[in-house]
């Protein structure tokens, strides 16, 4: 039984992460289930400022299915809970699903045990159950992290633990760019409506550089997004349209915060998805970035507005440069962080839990 937030094949922390070793459990023998605390109307309304009242119902609904759920985990050879059981307040669910069923696996890609960071999640942050992922740390027969940060919290709870960083399918993530100054060059960015806050943060950088060198910006995932000056192109996104439109950007660009914690548990998804298309990457220097991007090889690591401008001026201007550190890029995600890579550390995860 699979214990997750979203809907399978719609949140990148899932699709990214656990969802696609599926068919390598299938593969092996396991038969799974899956239980979503979101409903796909409720995922459809998440980010909606409005719909409070329909928010509301379909929340309660999800906490009586999740009671319901519980008192079927005893046929369950395994139980793997991804970040939480339940959004809110203290980990009470969380205790009766181990109660039913101990033989658990827990699996975290955020650091969700601290204060939020998005604005339109923020107003929450006084009920959000941040002591939950601690418990399940603790109670956990194994506990799967994704960045150095979150392994070493982790450890502190539970000897059981494996550092496992967001993965790609490199079967379908494919290098199509032509590296070239034939067209305008189009710097992109993927997150979603909760996580462009920090493409914001590069607003006068990117007005500076187009000045310089003008662009234009593709934004997938918050068609809200605009700055006014710049020529940008802002869509929904869509599992159809995410690997394609990736592969229409010539650099993709990584901010984040530098001064919170918080950004330590982020795994660099974003990048290594770039990365998997043969994209040079302009990365903030903060938290797995350092594991991830090799700077000057396979990317660029930059902290301030300054760094920012020059590297990304630098790529723009040299089509071999993007070539080179694009397929180097690349080999990197294929080395470490492909299904492939991971896929039987994830199986002997599984193996084990359920032999105990």
């Amino acid at each position: 039984m699979v214990i997750c937030p979203h809907p399978e094949n719609i949140a990148p922390g899932q699709r990214l992460k656990y969802e696609q070793y599926f068919s390598d459990w299938r593969k092996h023998g396991y038969e799974i289930t899956i239980s979503p605390f979101f409903s796909e109307r409720m995922q459809s309304i998440l980010y909606s400022p409005k719909r409070k009242p329909e928010k509301i119902y379909w929340v309660l609904r999800a906490y009586l299915k999740r009671f319901i759920t519980a008192f079927t985990l005893k046929k369950y050879d395994l139980v793997y809970i991804f970040l939480w059981v339940t959004p809110f307040g203290y980990p009470m669910m969380e205790r009766l699903y181990l109660a039913m069923n101990p033989n658990m696996v827990y699996d975290i890609d955020d650091a969700i045990f601290m204060k939020a960071q998005s604005v339109m999640n923020r107003s929450m942050d006084f009920i959000r159950g941040r002591s939950k992922p601690f418990f399940l740390m603790k109670k956990a027969k194994h506990v799967i992290a994704c960045t150095p940060f979150l392994t070493e919290v982790a450890a502190t709870y539970n000897e059981a633990v494996t550092d496992i960083s967001s993965t790609i399918n490199t079967e379908t993530y494919l290098p199509v760019n032509s590296y070239s100054n034939d067209h305008k060059l189009v710097l992109g960015w993927s997150g979603s409506h909760s996580t462009s806050q920090f493409l914001y943060l590069l607003k006068d950088a990117l007005l500076e550089l187009n000045a310089l060198h003008p662009f234009k910006l593709l934004v997938m995932g918050d068609a809200s997004f605009n700055i006014e000056g710049l020529d940008v192109e802002a869509i929904p996104w869509s599992v159809e349209k995410e690997v394609p439109t990736l592969q229409r950007f010539d650099i993709g660009l990584y901010p984040l915060p530098m001064d919170n914690q918080w950004v330590l548990g982020k795994s660099g998804l974003k990048a290594l998805q770039y990365m998997a298309v043969g994209l040079p990457v302009v990365a903030t220097a903060i938290g797995a970035n350092y594991r991830i991007i090799e700077n000057g090889r396979s990317g660029f690591l930059v902290k301030t507005k300054e760094e920012w401008i020059a590297a990304l001026l630098t790529l723009m201007n040299d089509p071999q440069l993007r070539k080179k550190i694009g397929i180097a890029a690349r080999e990197n995600v294929e080395a470490g962080y492909s299904i492939h890579a991971n896929a039987p550390i994830y199986l002997s995860i599984i193996n084990g839990a359920c032999k105990k």
